[in-house]
């Protein structure tokens, strides 16, 4: 928890179109997570390998920290030598460790982070966040997950008041946009962003700890499950900006219902830093309904007349890239993206809302968003050999964000457009119908759909005749280098856990 003193309403050159008020201050729990698995001494979920983003984090710098501080702020007790001084970050995965760094442990339901301290000490970790003592000096606390999260609130309290903070959220979009406001403002001042998509509540501390002295902005993705998870995450840092992108069916099947999810959503721009600005999406109801939850400035952007910040004149070019005019009541700018897909565009207005939030002049905000690039496996473009290309946009999937990848297929110039596709997890109930309503989506976007897995045979069923269904990622490997020619494009589409960028990477 923050003083409201620390937290800045009002700073110089920010863009409030509907005048300013005042915001709520809201109790803010402390975040718990209820389970992690560990997959070679790491939560799987966290390593970098598995949310990459280039380049993964090397030798970050941090405001260093006394072993006996961190005891002290996370009521933990030291085993070891009380000398110690961290310097470094804090990672899950021993092999991730940077000199002078902490290893959080944590006893995970198949393996015990703590037996992999020694291997962190060799990488040059200089002690542990762990609920038992290890081979390094050890803060033992009896929950490293709240404590994690303890030591992130307090060094944010150290430095909140020069800080600016701004976070995404979203069924869809939350990383792209995220990866586009984290250009901008870098272009502006020192700044954290989110690596990958670090956005639950073992992501969002390691984070926070990411900052120093010198940083002026953090960007924070925070994504949910279930309902109250984004209020915990607020209750780490509230934020100043809060951009609510979308309301989808992404992890419907946790929610229960489209509703519920708008609920959870909601929960960042109720979670706003006093005088804080929320950002939202002037195109979906059920976002635009938010700006009731807020007392503070809203900023709107779309493509429909009444965005504050407005997409006008859309074009793609022969790789679908995206071209526009960012339209306010005062300016407009033309935007050329690098990345792949119409969707893009509002993903960029989106950010652009969110720089202009924070004061950044939009002449300047084109500029970087020009420039501007995403975190890796999200549309990707690969050249292979033979002449095909492939669309890399293997890091995560949701019906909604599967439809915008595929009209980004139909957007570029191909001799065919092949769709290949795992997947949707936690959809719940409404798996077998979503998958299929894909499958059918895919078959008017791309010429061949290939179905990979055996849960996503109603996708094959959707795309009928230009279904193709294999049994997994090696047989989809097979198909495409027996079948792809010049010409052909491909773009390759799951859940993360669908380990379907195995295809991308076979392939590349």
């Amino acid at each position: 928890m923050f003083p409201p003193e620390t937290n800045v309403p009002g700073r110089p050159g920010t863009f409030v179109p509907n005048g300013n008020k005042s915001a709520r201050i809201l109790r803010r729990p402390v975040l718990r997570v209820s389970e992690i698995e560990y997959a070679r001494g790491t939560p799987s979920s966290l390593h970098c390998e598995n949310d990459p983003e280039p380049p993964c984090p090397r030798r970050p710098h941090v405001i260093p920290l006394r072993l006996t501080e961190i005891a002290t702020v996370v009521g933990g007790s030291i085993a070891g030598d009380d000398g110690v001084i961290v310097t470094g970050n804090a990672v899950f995965d021993s092999r991730d460790i940077q000199p002078g760094g902490l290893f959080v442990a944590f006893a995970g339901m198949k393996v015990d982070g703590h037996d992999f301290a020694e291997r962190a000490g060799r990488a040059g970790a200089v002690a542990v966040l762990g609920s038992r003592p290890t081979a390094l000096p050890t803060v033992v606390v009896a929950d490293p997950e709240i404590a994690l999260q303890t030591l992130a609130q307090h060094v944010i309290g150290r430095v909140r008041s020069g800080l600016t903070v701004a976070a995404v959220t979203g069924s869809q979009g939350k990383t792209s946009t995220k990866d586009l406001l984290t250009a901008i403002l870098s272009d502006v001042g020192p700044t954290i962003g989110t690596l990958g998509n670090f956005n639950n509540g073992l992501g969002a501390p390691v984070t926070l700890l990411r900052v120093d002295d010198d940083t002026k902005y953090l960007v924070v993705e925070m994504g949910a499950r279930h309902l109250g998870d984004i209020a915990r995450l607020t209750g780490l840092v509230a934020p100043d900006v809060a951009i609510v992108l979308n309301v989808g069916k992404a992890h419907i099947g946790e929610f229960g219902s489209q509703d519920a999810i708008a609920t959870g959503k909601s929960e960042l721009v109720r979670g706003l830093a006093p005088g804080g600005t929320a950002v939202l999406n002037a195109d979906d109801p059920r976002v635009l309904a938010m700006a009731s939850l807020t007392d503070g400035p809203v900023v709107t952007f779309g493509e429909s007349e009444r965005a504050d910040v407005r997409v006008v004149g859309l074009t793609l070019d022969r790789l679908g890239r995206p071209s526009f005019t960012l339209q306010t009541a005062i300016d407009s700018v033309p935007v050329t993206l690098g990345l792949v897909g119409a969707h893009q565009a509002l993903n960029a207005a989106a950010a652009a809302a969110g720089a202009l939030a924070t004061g950044v002049a939009l002449d300047a905000i084109a500029t970087s968003l020009g420039a501007a690039s995403l975190s890796k496996w999200r549309m990707e473009v690969r050249e292979l050999a033979d002449g095909a290309v492939v669309l890399n946009d293997s890091y995560n999937s949701s019906p909604g964000s599967a439809r915008s990848s595929l009209d980004a297929l139909a957007t570029v110039e191909a001799t065919r457009r092949i769709a290949v596709l795992g997947e949707i997890l936690e959809l719940g109930d409404a798996s077998e119908a979503e998958h299929r309503s894909v499958g059918e989506y895919a078959a008017s976007r791309a010429d061949i759909v290939l179905a990979v897995g055996d849960n996503v045979r109603a996708l094959a069923a959707g795309a009928g005749r230009r279904g193709v269904a294999v049994p997994d990622n090696a047989v989809a490997v097979e198909w495409l280098r027996a079948n792809l020619v010049a010409g052909d494009v491909v773009l390759i589409k799951a859940s993360r856990g669908a380990h379907i960028d195995q295809v991308a990477d076979a392939l590349t």
